[in-house]
């Protein structure tokens, strides 16, 4: 498992001035000598106004365990409110800068679980590879879960666990939030065109090193490629081109961690005309280079 402390420099926020906000009181990589999930314990002041937390790039739980508050967050012009209580759990969406505003009754504590975003996509890979809807996951944990409430406040005082133990915990909590609070449709394609998806899917695991087109595909399936774009996405959640880069990219992940390869012999594997491409492809799903994502 791959984790990028470099890029995060043990803070997930970069550019947060988090003295001014909150004292660390533990932190699993300082502390722990963990690399495969990032657990930390916070002090929180009482009173906030507009406090900017930048978008990160991984999963981030939250679990209040001490104070009480009404939050008060501004995301992309919309406004909410929720409320900072212990035992109830927060999911802060990957990709997403919030403003926040609160003023406790007391001290304030919580523990902050970050799980490795390259985790999260392959157990959504391993549960069928469709899309992760996060802000339904986020909206599905408000109603509460005992089960990962237990798993957080076990993983923020592990005692002298190793980090076999956090990458296996790492593991489960990606498994469950997955399995349990991200949303699935009940509207399933008949199950000639669920074939249909499937022979695509197939086809481009196939042909993964390709120079494969939508069209070569659709003909494949005997599908149009407009009913071929319809029915996959409604199957998978994604379009066909989306879902092959990022079989694209988990390839080009699999030779970066496993192999020696050098990047442009690696790039044609994948089915990108260059390294360059690669490189372009790989920064805008990863948010690395290849080169510092297997530097890490």
């Amino acid at each position: 498992m791959v984790f990028d402390s470099a890029r995060f420099d043990l803070q997930p926020y970069v550019g947060f001035d988090m003295a001014r906000y909150v004292r660390r009181t533990y932190c699993s990589w300082e502390d722990g000598g963990w690399r495969s999930l990032l657990v930390q314990r916070f002090e929180h002041v009482p009173v906030a106004e507009d406090m900017a937390l930048p978008a990160a790039a991984d999963l981030h739980l939250v679990l209040p365990v001490a104070g009480r508050a009404v939050l008060e967050t501004r995301t992309g012009g919309r406004g909410s409110r929720s409320t900072w209580a212990p035992g109830r759990l927060e999911l802060g969406i990957p990709g997403q800068s919030v403003v926040r505003s609160y003023r406790g009754d007391g001290a304030m504590r919580s523990v902050q679980v970050h799980i490795p975003r390259d985790t999260v996509d392959s157990v959504a890979a391993q549960l069928g590879g469709r899309a992760v809807d996060f802000e339904a996951m986020a909206a599905s944990l408000t109603a509460g879960d005992p089960l990962l409430e237990a798993a957080v406040r076990a993983v923020g005082f592990p005692g002298e666990a190793d980090d076999l133990y956090a990458e296996s915990a790492a593991a489960f909590l990606a498994v469950h939030l997955l399995t349990r609070h991200a949303r699935t449709s009940d509207l399933r394609a008949p199950a000639r065109e669920d074939a249909r998806v499937r022979a695509a899917v197939a086809i481009m695991r196939e042909r993964l090193a390709d120079p494969v087109t939508l069209a070569d595909i659709a003909d494949e399936v005997h599908l149009s490629v407009y009913h071929l774009v319809r029915v996959f996405k409604d199957a998978t959640g994604e379009t066909p081109y989306r879902f092959l880069t990022r079989l694209r990219i988990e390839e080009a992940k699999r030779l970066l961690r496993d192999t020696d390869l050098a990047i442009d012999r690696i790039a044609p594997r994948c089915g990108f005309a260059s390294p360059g491409a690669l490189s372009a492809a790989f920064l805008r799903h990863t948010g690395a280079r290849p080169s510092g994502y297997r530097n890490s």
